[in-house]
């Protein structure tokens, strides 16, 4: 039998992350929050940070739904409701600072795909800690996925069903913000190993 994280501390973190994005989309608040660097330049600063809540559409938003779902999976039970605020916050920003500081070339952006990659690394790194070897493999995997995606470009038919432009520099500045995240897990685990 699977042993789901179904406590609420474990559950309702991952689900008011979706919420929020559902929300944002329902009542269309893509204009209000979304990266637009041209407004961020001109003194709309939040949208560094919200931009990684709304999406292009609710495919996209399906998507990420689906990768929030299936990291809470793997590792719903490695934080408290706090510290996945912490770690959705701190990486929220990271990337929309990323996308603006490092990525010239993007003017709109939205979604989570970028926070997601660096929970996932976040979430490799402490399966690692416990031992577990499939860590190893999502750690690996992931990384992998980003020099491909940076080698070949970004999916066509993600973006065709987006309807937009997959940010792949977005998920390598993420999946950077997640091994960040993860090095005080590292530096515990090393000092434990000795």
């Amino acid at each position: 039998m699977l042993n789901l994280p179904l406590q609420p501390r474990y559950l309702l973190p991952p689900l008011f992350l979706m919420l929020f994005s559902i929300v944002f989309a329902a009542f269309d608040l893509n204009n209000l929050l979304e990266f637009n660097r041209a407004l961020i330049e001109n003194g709309e600063v939040w949208r560094v940070f919200t931009s990684q809540f709304v999406h292009a559409n609710w495919a996209h938003l399906g998507l990420n739904a689906v990768g929030i779902f299936l990291i809470w999976l793997l590792h719903g039970e490695y934080t408290s409701p706090a510290h996945y605020a912490f770690n959705v916050c701190f990486l929220a920003l990271w990337c929309g600072l990323g996308v603006l500081w490092f990525c010239p070339a993007i003017f709109i952006y939205t979604g989570l795909s970028a926070l997601l990659h660096g929970v996932i690394i976040w979430g490799a790194v402490k399966d690692i800690t416990l031992s577990l070897k499939s860590g190893y493999l999502l750690f690996i995997g992931v990384w992998i996925k980003i020099i491909i995606e940076q080698v070949n470009g970004p999916d066509a038919s993600i973006g065709q069903l987006i309807d937009s432009t997959v940010a792949i520099d977005a998920h390598l500045i993420g999946a950077v913000g997640g091994t960040l995240l993860s090095i005080p897990l590292a530096i515990k685990y090393l000092k434990n190993s000795d």
